[in-house]
């Protein structure tokens, strides 16, 4: 598979990235470390995961980092193939203290991370989401730290608007510090909104793009069809909160996108993924999987 640069980084990463939201629950260990070395061998070089990931039986305030032991589990042997992403900042436990983008929670965490992932190092570490109640100052300004100490080879941003981007690139400029080498938005052919300021601003300033929710929850995958139930095992059974429903609206919002497909002689699958892929910024694709052959489908997709 082909190698894309993350700028600012030196990393190189496959167009596809491997997401782990879902270790833990429903994929338990065994399968998950199949899954990832299954994606190892088809050439995704690229892992993505964060500390408060443990599957479906997540909840505001659990602790987390199954799915970060679950992955060091599923690298060993093999850690030099990957390319590991993790997060910090959202909520991980009771009080003030485990959540946050304070210095002190930012370099506790790193600590547990890589003690789960059994690394030295994350090669690309990012703020999980803004958190106005710490100065961008000392939150930037401690992942510059972690940089310089070797614990992250590279930096980004998840779920940061435009603006919140440009302050970050600001905030670097003025400190003489390396800017972030990632922006992790939700972006899909049902979800375009950052096409409108995001996108041109990462093309502009050459900051890499890395979509979640591509194919929103299964949704452009082509498993579910207007006026049938979901099949068994889908999202939409085991965790429909976490996908669109399944509504005459939402299929009517599907017909376009489906004859287009049809039109450039694709599946909606790959057109889902190679659509994102086009645009110039966009770098790679989270993939959040269950079963190896799904893994496989987005590969073969891309041809």
């Amino acid at each position: 598979m082909e190698r894309r640069v993350l700028p600012h980084s030196g990393l190189e990463v496959a167009p596809l990235c491997l997401g782990t939201m879902t270790f833990g629950t429903p994929v338990a260990q065994a399968e998950a470390v199949s899954l990832t070395q299954r994606a190892l061998d088809l050439g995704i070089n690229f892992i993505d995961t964060a500390n408060m990931y443990e599957g479906y039986t997540r909840r505001i305030g659990s602790p987390g980092g199954i799915s970060e032991e679950i992955l060091g589990q599923a690298l060993r042997g093999r850690r030099e193939q990957a390319v590991v992403a993790t997060k910090v900042g959202m909520k991980i436990g009771p009080t003030e203290a485990d959540e946050g983008l304070s210095r002190a929670h930012i370099r506790r965490e790193i600590e547990r991370s890589l003690a789960r992932l059994g690394t030295d190092t994350i090669d690309l570490y990012y703020m999980h989401r803004p958190y106005p109640a710490v100065p961008l100052e000392e939150s930037v300004g401690a992942f510059q730290e972690l940089l310089a100490e070797g614990k992250a080879r590279a930096w980004g941003i998840s779920n940061f608007s435009a603006a919140q981007t440009a302050e970050v690139l600001q905030v670097c400029d003025a400190n003489g510090w390396r800017r972030p080498a990632a922006v992790q938005p939700a972006y899909s052919l049902l979800k375009r909104d950052i096409e409108q300021d995001l996108l041109p601003l990462c093309q502009r300033e050459e900051l890499a793009v890395i979509p979640y929710q591509v194919l929103q929850g299964g949704v452009l995958s082509g498993k579910y069809q207007h006026g049938e139930p979901p099949p068994p095992g889908s999202r939409q059974v085991e965790k429909p909160e976490w996908t669109m429903v399944l509504s005459d609206e939402l299929f009517e919002r599907l017909g376009p996108i489906e004859a287009e497909a049809h039109a450039r002689g694709r599946t909606l699958l790959q057109h889902a993924l190679l659509s994102l892929l086009e645009q110039p910024a966009v770098v790679s694709l989270i993939i959040g999987v269950k079963r190896v052959e799904q893994i496989e489908a987005a590969v073969q997709a891309l041809g």
